[in-house]
């Protein structure tokens, strides 16, 4: 894999070539099948995975027996990289959405990348936050709002990071996300397609209005993507200005070098 092929996930552009570079030998290109099961709780991580494209929902085991899906990782992210912290059971499961592609590295050959590259350890550290942050933030949505207002919250973080509004999303994964019946799924989107928010829900396929919907969802949705993104986009900055910062005290400090 090489830059020449395009790359769209947001951590891995944001390294600079000769970091990129530690990872390069080692990053194979995969398909995330819709319902394929990338990780389960107790199962060791084997991959760090770098979506382009597609979501992956994170799922977490409720006291009661039920699932529910408490954040999403998409081309913004990384699946696997609390690896770094050492070897451990898989706390969630990880499940994918919709469909796309993905670049993964084996654990321990990122693992040596990581103890490597100071800049690549930045990158991980501002991810770990994003994701510790949508967890926590997404938890506590679950647990105090209203189960149809964090219905619309999900589509919209679906729609979000799919970029259409055609959701490849059935009752049967919405009742997985929400943790609730499936009955009480169809009743609420019923609800939403009175209020205009969907305009259809069939075969799989949901279609929404992103303005309608957003007048439906909790407020977390903005709350969640606006913390998440301001960490996230720390990172390309520093890093840029890490290597120009570099480039400069090595050279002859001219203010036109180029990067």
């Amino acid at each position: 894999m090489t830059r020449a092929g395009g790359i769209g996930n947001r951590l891995l552009a944001a390294l600079p070539s000769e970091d990129f570079a530690l990872l390069t030998p080692d990053l194979e290109r995969v398909a995330l099948d819709q319902d394929a099961l990338l990780s389960r709780v107790g199962d060791q991580v084997e991959h760090v995975v770098f979506p382009h494209s597609g979501v992956i929902s994170l799922m977490i085991d409720m006291a009661d027996g039920q699932t529910v899906a408490s954040a999403v990782i998409g081309c913004e992210g990384a699946l696997g990289t609390l690896s770094v912290l050492g070897s451990s059971p898989s706390a969630i499961t990880a499940i994918v959405r919709a469909t796309g592609t993905a670049s993964r590295i084996p654990v321990s050959r990122f693992h040596a990348a990581f103890s490597r590259s100071p800049t690549i350890r930045r990158a991980v550290q501002s991810h770990i936050s994003a994701m510790l942050l949508q967890l926590q933030l997404g938890g506590a949505c679950n647990a105090l709002h209203p189960v149809q207002a964090r219905m619309a919250r999900w589509l919209l973080n679906f729609r979000d990071r799919i970029d259409t509004d055609n959701l490849p999303l059935t009752h049967e994964t919405l009742s997985e996300i929400l943790g609730v019946r499936r009955t009480t799924v169809t009743l609420l989107m019923r609800n939403l397609r009175a209020s205009g928010a969907i305009r259809s829900d069939r075969r799989g396929q949901i279609v929404v209005d992103q303005f309608r919907l957003a007048a439906a969802a909790c407020e977390c949705h903005g709350t969640i993507r606006r913390e998440v993104d301001k960490i996230f986009s720390t990172i390309a900055a520093p890093l840029g200005a890490l290597v120009l910062s570099d480039h400069r005290a090595g050279g002859s400090g001219e203010s036109g070098d180029a990067m």
